[in-house]
């Protein structure tokens, strides 16, 4: 079937990550359940198949690739019925190593990044607290600057991975009278003094470690902090969409595979001298939720295509992260019923869905937590915008480009002209290209753009040959540039021709957009 959001390549992908659940992890499902943890093992494999490396730079050992995969890997992953090891292996790889990913230094992304991606480092990210749950800003951990390094102190709780962990990003306040500008994020090492860490016991995710940990003067290098000091508040926010996209993809996966399960098992139960899929009760309510997954499936690919297009999709994962939690919670407890007695026995894995479930409408912000993000955004017109490229200052000065660095070009020929000075110096370094753009009328042209590790020219005519070509009107294309036109709509209608999407949507990471 035809989609609007996946390739060939992914569902190649998909079937990948099928295999790896298959060989490696539905076979030790069930020793990690009882020991409470995952194997270590795991994630070096995970880092072996480059499945933790998928969301990351390739400087540092990943592929970059776009969140379609990211979403055809957590599918497939929570189909293994054991939400515990999705919940340690995202936290990680989504979570814990987001922030440094998109705000660390170079020596952090070395520290701790890389041996992350590779599954030889395990991550944790701290910020709910025992006495403030969903509310950040009244976290009490602080963090207080003598010389060289930071002084931490507090307590963190019900953190994934937190007994685990090799290293956990930290929130805490640098200032205590800035409110939500004195929180920053910290990272700090296993085995430093005073850092210490208790297993929690929960009805759920018993093969997820979730930990309590303590910060006694817990002294840290300044050079760990994550970015700049006084930002963390608003860079939790902005990964927050990311997490709830995470829940989003989680509870698709999670749901598919209760729905087989019980259909599979609808198809063997006999009552009444005939299998108990014939009954029409339950056929109607087994493709109610088939409907009702499919539409939250469709709300989740295009947050995700938002958030790939440089969007802050705020309002649309929030909608996911309530929608799908709580559709996953429904689904399961309907399925359940279906299996009657038999359903709440250990021996079902439908038992173990079931109470693995209900956490989802909890963890990375509450449902009420999000209906009242909903009512700011749509009630009281709460608008949200970047900060990671905005506000940290380890990346190149490129990210702060404004359109008069490159001239405020209007016609097609210049907004070809200035591609040269829109390119990301600092994550094109090894990008080589060749594009060819072929636009129609007074203001368009001829022009082919080489890129060779990092370095943009445009030549005047058609030259070599192209990784894709790009033929349009010219108005239509200064439009598109311009944010008058939305390019999604003028590629489906048919205004703008692209001969490689892939190439396409890899080409756009690596410059700078003028609208």
């Amino acid at each position: 079937m035809t989609s609007l959001y996946f390739t060939e390549e992914h569902e190649l992908f998909r079937q990948s990550v099928r295999q790896f659940v298959e060989k490696e992890i539905k076979p030790y499902g069930d020793t990690w359940e009882k020991e409470e943890k995952i194997s270590r093992d795991l994630f070096i494999k995970l880092g072996e198949q480059g499945f933790i490396g998928i969301n990351h730079e390739e400087a540092y050992g990943g592929s970059k690739a776009d969140i379609f995969y990211t979403c055809a890997y957590l599918e497939e992953l929570a189909k293994c019925n054991y939400s515990g090891v999705c919940a340690a292996i995202s936290v990680h790889q989504y979570m814990a190593t987001n922030h440094i990913a998109e705000a660390g230094s170079h020596e952090l992304k070395e520290r701790f990044l890389k041996p992350s991606i590779e599954g030889k480092k395990v991550g944790a990210i701290a910020i709910t607290e025992p006495f403030g749950g969903s509310d950040v800003q009244s976290m009490r951990t602080t963090a207080v600057k003598d010389g060289d390094y930071y002084i931490l102190n507090g307590s963190k709780t019900f953190i994934t991975n937190g007994h685990f962990c090799d290293f956990v990003v930290v929130a805490c306040k640098t200032d205590d009278k800035a409110g939500i500008k004195g929180i920053s994020l910290i990272v700090v090492e296993r085995g430093t003094p005073g850092f210490t860490s208790s297993q929690l016991k929960k009805i759920g995710w018993h093969s997820s470690d979730t930990g309590e940990l303590a910060f006694d003067n817990v002294k840290v290098p300044i050079s760990n902090l994550v970015g700049k000091e006084g930002m963390g508040f608003f860079y939790i926010m902005e990964s927050f969409q990311v997490e709830r996209l995470v829940a989003g993809m989680l509870a698709i996966g999670g749901s598919e595979h209760c729905l087989e399960s019980t259909l599979k098992y609808m198809n063997e139960r006999e009552a009444f001298g005939r299998p108990i899929k014939k009954f029409q009760v339950l056929r109607h309510e087994i493709v109610q939720l088939y409907t009702e997954l499919e539409a939250g499936k469709q709300m989740t690919y295009h947050t995700c295509w938002m958030l790939q297009n440089g969007q802050v999709p705020v309002k649309e994962a929030s909608m996911v992260k309530l929608y799908m939690t709580e559709l996953g919670n429904k689904i399961v407890d309907k399925c359940l019923q279906m299996f009657g007695g038999y359903g709440y026995m250990e021996d079902f894995p439908i038992a173990r869905a079931y109470r693995d479930a209900r956490v989802g409408t909890i963890v990375g912000g509450t449902t009420q937590i999000m209906r009242e993000i909903l009512s700011k955004i749509i009630i009281d017109d709460v608008r949200y915008k970047k900060v990671y490229s905005a506000t940290e200052d380890v990346k190149s000065t490129s990210s702060t480009l404004s359109k008069s660095d490159w001239g405020n070009p209007t016609t097609a020929k210049e907004i070809i002209e200035s591609i040269p000075l829109r390119i990301k110096k600092d994550k094109a370094a090894n990008y080589n290209t060749t594009f060819q753009f072929d636009l129609n009328g007074d203001t368009g042209g001829q022009y082919t753009l080489l890129v060779e590790n990092g370095n943009a020219k445009v030549e005047q005519g058609l030259v070599g040959s192209p990784e894709c070509v790009i033929t349009a009107d010219a108005k239509v294309y200064e439009d598109i540039e311009l944010g008058r036109l939305d390019p999604t709509m003028a590629f489906m209608g048919g205004q703008i021709k692209v001969t490689n999407i892939a190439a396409m949507m890899q080409f756009a990471k690596y410059f700078h957009r003028l609208n």
